[in-house]
């Protein structure tokens, strides 16, 4: 647990996963920026967004850090998004979207015809992107948004993209108005999860709330 000083990172994870594919980023991220990160664990199949909110906010607290960056893959993005909308006084820091559907998702929207894999979402997804939302960073701190361009992932087998995607979420999906800063990397949507370009990207907008651009 955090001494109070100092910056933590706060890793929250996708639909399916448990955070601990986010090993490989963190530890990366720990050695850019000299920081503490820290997993936070959900059930994303049973769990609402209210109260996977709750709990986030509860586990934030409980690192009793001076200022706190959240990075976000996926729907662990949203969760985010959430997040700060209900708990504007968190303290201070920047935010990370990976591959996050802010604005919309086809592959959501295209595995909903099948009804019998509805539940397979589960609540938060249900939620969040059954329905259309308009949706808009508002929170009090610099949100940088990195979307894959390399479409290996499961979302192209029930959804066909007409635009660069990562395999699961298409690029313009995660444009979200009022973020600071947008970038496209070559990876896949877990794939990024592994790139030491992201972990880099990542590592320079936590720093400074913007990314580097550099080919």
């Amino acid at each position: 647990m955090s001494s109070g000083r100092g910056a933590v990172i706060i890793f929250v994870h996708g639909l399916w996963l448990n955070g601990m594919e986010s090993v490989p980023l963190r530890q990366r991220l720990e050695s850019e920026l000299d920081a503490e990160t820290h997993a936070f664990h959900y059930a994303s199949r049973t769990d609402s967004m209210t109260e996977v909110t709750v709990s986030l906010e509860r586990f934030v607290r409980e690192r009793a850090a001076s200022t706190v960056h959240f990075v976000g893959h996926s729907l662990g993005g949203l969760v985010l998004l959430r997040l700060l909308e209900r708990f504007p006084d968190l303290p201070p820091g920047r935010v990370v979207f990976l591959g996050t559907p802010s604005v919309a998702s086809k592959a959501v929207t295209a595995v909903a015809r099948f009804g019998w894999l509805v539940p397979l979402l589960g609540a938060c997804v249900t939620e969040e992107l059954m329905s259309p939302h308009s949706r808009r960073w508002t929170a009090d701190r610099e949100l940088g948004v990195i979307a894959g361009t390399r479409a290996l992932g499961l979302g192209q087998f029930f959804a066909r993209f007409d635009e660069p995607s990562d395999g699961t979420i298409g690029v313009s999906e995660t444009r979200l108005p009022g973020a600071a800063d947008h970038l496209e990397l070559p990876v896949s949507h877990m794939g990024m999860l592994l790139s030491a370009r992201v972990a880099e990207e990542c590592a320079e907008f936590l720093r400074h709330g913007r990314f580097r651009h550099q080919e």
